[in-house]
């Protein structure tokens, strides 16, 4: 990054940084081909929208997952099991493979513009890649910020987990309803 970019890059305030993954998109497009990929992203983007209303934002698209971002982690988790039950009964009902894995980070990335980028963005991202399809993982640092003011909503240990570039573990936790 040039040293005026640099300088253009500033300090987002503490939220929640969330990717979402459509597990086997690659797949389903050699299979039923580009119009149908994109009409299954145009699927995800709605799904996302509808979930998380006003209380986050669609920071990028990247391929065939979503970077979002939450003031309030407690919004991030809640849109987060919304989506997955959302996909799911999509899924079932449209006999379409929308499979989705969904990874999440506290932190206070850099702004540029409205993009996000720098270490918490890295380690959200690394998170997504872990999680399996149908899960949505998250960090300690996420799970501290959300757990106690999240009743109904259980937070399992996964362990700490070493990620690629991340210089230490980072402990994980699995969400779901109770």
């Amino acid at each position: 990054m040039s040293p005026t970019r640099a300088a253009a890059a500033v300090r987002a305030a503490p939220g929640a940084i969330v990717f979402t993954d459509l597990a086997g998109f690659t797949e389903f497009t050699a299979l039923r081909g580009d119009e149908a990929a994109l009409a299954l992203l145009s699927l995800q983007e709605r799904l996302v929208r509808q979930e998380m209303g006003a209380r986050g934002r669609i920071v990028k698209h990247l391929g065939d997952g979503l970077m979002l971002w939450f003031d309030d982690p407690c919004d991030a988790v809640r849109t987060a099991l919304g989506l997955l039950e959302s996909f799911e009964r999509h899924a079932s009902e449209d006999e379409l493979p929308l499979w989705v894995r969904i990874g999440l980070h506290y932190g206070s990335p850099a702004r540029r513009g409205r993009d996000l980028i720098g270490h918490d963005v890295n380690v959200a991202a690394r998170i997504v890649d872990i999680a399996a399809p149908g899960e949505v993982l998250l960090s300690q640092a996420c799970a501290e910020q959300a757990a106690e003011r999240l009743p109904g909503i259980v937070f399992e240990e996964v362990g700490p987990v070493v990620m690629k570039g991340i210089p230490e573990p980072i402990p994980l936790y699995r969400a779901h309803r109770a």
